[in-house]
C-alpha cells in the first residue's frame, strides 16, 4: 500500500484549532470547528473569503491553489447522499467561488464506512490503511495536471495521507497536494491566534502518519 513514491504529502492550512486552550483565540477556534462540522455555509463562505485574501492579498498557498487547480474534497467516513452537510465537499465549492481553483470533482468516494474520527477514542480512530481501504476513485477524470485535496480539519494526517494514495494510483502524472481550512493544534497548552497560516507535509513514520507543523 504505502511507497517511497506516495510520500510525504506537501499540505498548507489557514487556521488552528486548540481543544483545551483557554484563551480568546482558542475560544473562537472551537466555534469555528463547530461551525465547520455544522456546515454553515455563511461561515464556510467567510473562512473561503479570508482563504482568498491570504492566497491573493499575501502571495501564500502559491503551490496550491491556481486556475489549472482541480479541487478533490475528502468523503465522509460514510456513504450518505446529503450534500449539503459535507462540509470539505461545501468547503471545495466555496473556495472555487472565490476563484481559487478550475474546478470541483467528486470521484473519490467511500465504497464502505470507517468509524468517525471526530467521535472515536484516540486508539480507536481509523488507520491510513483502513481509510486507504475505504476509498475509490472513479473514472471520469482525465490526465489533470494539478489536484489538490480539500478537508475542513486535519489533525495527525491519515485521511489525506491516505486518500493521497488512492488518488496517486488513478493520477500518477498529477501534481498532488492538500489543503485543510483548520488545522489541530492538541499537544499546544494554547494558542495566541486563530488565523495561523502555514505549510508542511505529512509524512509515513512507518506505522503511522506524521503531521508538520
Amino acid at each position: 500500500m504505502i511507497s517511497a513514491h506516495d510520500l510525504p504529502l506537501r499540505f498548507s492550512a489557514c487556521y488552528v484549532y486548540s481543544p483545551r486552550g483557554s484563551s480568546p483565540a482558542a475560544r473562537e477556534s472551537r466555534k469555528l470547528r463547530e461551525r465547520l462540522k455544522g456546515c454553515d455555509l455563511r461561515w464556510l463562505s467567510q473562512y473561503a473569503e479570508c482563504v482568498r485574501e491570504q492566497a491573493l492579498g499575501q502571495h501564500r498557498y502559491e503551490d496550491f491553489f491556481g486556475p489549472n487547480v482541480i479541487l478533490v474534497p475528502v468523503p465522509r467516513s460514510a456513504r450518505t447522499s446529503c450534500e449539503s452537510s459535507w462540509a470539505a465537499g461545501q468547503l471545495a465549492i466555496a473556495l472555487l467561488h472565490q476563484g481559487l481553483a478550475a474546478a470541483v470533482w467528486t470521484g473519490l468516494r467511500r465504497h464502505c464506512a470507517v468509524r468517525k474520527s471526530a467521535t472515536a477514542l484516540c486508539i480507536a480512530r481509523p488507520t491510513v490503511a483502513e481509510h486507504y481501504s475505504s476509498f475509490a476513485v472513479d473514472s471520469s477524470l482525465h490526465s489533470p495536471g494539478r489536484i489538490m485535496l480539500i478537508d475542513d480539519v486535519v489533525t495527525k494526517g491519515r485521511t489525506l495521507l491516505a486518500a493521497s494514495m488512492r488518488l496517486r494510483e488513478r493520477f500518477p502524472c498529477a501534481q498532488l497536494r492538500a489543503f485543510a481550512l483548520v488545522r489541530t493544534l492538541g499537544l499546544v497548552p494554547d494558542i495566541a491566534q486563530l488565523v495561523d497560516p502555514c505549510e508542511g507535509a505529512i509524512a509515513w513514520t512507518g506505522n503511522d502518519a506524521r503531521r508538520e507543523p
